[in-house]
């Protein structure tokens, strides 16, 4: 029976309703970040407040969150030309991938989270990745992720667990996951604290958060938001 987890955590809508699930779920919980140069950096200030406001709000789980973690990974910026990690316009590439893509991300990401999972005693990682309403990232897929558990429990010697909570569903249904989880108190939670613009932007907010409404991410989580508040009672 797994008791323990580490969740890969950003700060944005879908590593935070990972985080509640795994919260939920597991007796002991661990949070780790990645600092790669991204240039919504940001992120890394929300998700610490985002820590802090589930402490706060749901004295059910602080009991159950440990240690948070900051892995530096400036050398991912170093090797992408993306326009995560460099001042470039969105587009689609020849390759049919947007240049939001950074290769390798999330195998690095999962990789290094498996070493402090070790460390750390922790059997499950959790990861929001998802297959279903995402931007066509290949190391996103349910075959990436297999590929991926095999791979780390044979070079570890250890039998990880990776989670994906989000695999197959949409962005709708993950604003109904949180609801389940925590009610309106946490998808409003996730509203106000969470970040997810690619762009950074914390100066406009919209129905469902705070962003510019124009990125892949905005209009992902925009589009679910609509979809989730389209089904909700009158008020």
């Amino acid at each position: 029976m797994h008791t323990t987890a580490l969740v890969l955590f950003s700060g944005g809508q879908d590593s935070t309703t990972c985080l509640a699930q795994a919260l939920s779920r597991y007796q002991r919980v661990e949070t780790v970040g990645f600092d790669y140069g991204q240039r919504h950096s940001v992120e890394l200030q929300a998700r610490l407040v985002v820590l802090q406001q589930l402490r706060a709000q749901f004295p059910q789980w602080a009991g159950k969150l440990g240690e948070d973690h900051v892995l530096d990974l400036a050398v991912l910026g170093q090797v992408s030309e993306t326009s995560l990690t460099r001042d470039t316009a969105f587009k689609m590439e020849s390759s049919g991938l947007p240049n939001t893509f950074v290769p390798g991300r999330n195998l690095l990401f999962l990789t290094l989270a498996a070493a402090l999972a070790y460390r750390r005693d922790l059997q499950v990682l959790v990861t929001g990745v998802c297959e279903t309403d995402f931007s066509g990232y290949p190391d996103c897929r349910d075959d990436t992720i297999k590929a991926m558990q095999l791979a780390l429990s044979l070079g570890m010697d250890k039998r990880f667990l990776i989670d994906t909570p989000l695999m197959w569903i949409d962005k709708a249904a993950t604003w109904s996951m949180a609801e389940a989880l925590g009610g309106p108190a946490l998808v409003e939670l996730v509203i106000e604290h969470t970040h997810t613009c690619y762009l950074g932007d914390r100066t406009h907010r919209q129905d469902w958060g705070y962003g510019c409404g124009a990125c892949p991410a905005c209009e992902l989580r925009s589009r679910g938001y609509a979809a989730y508040a389209a089904g909700l009672p009158a008020r």
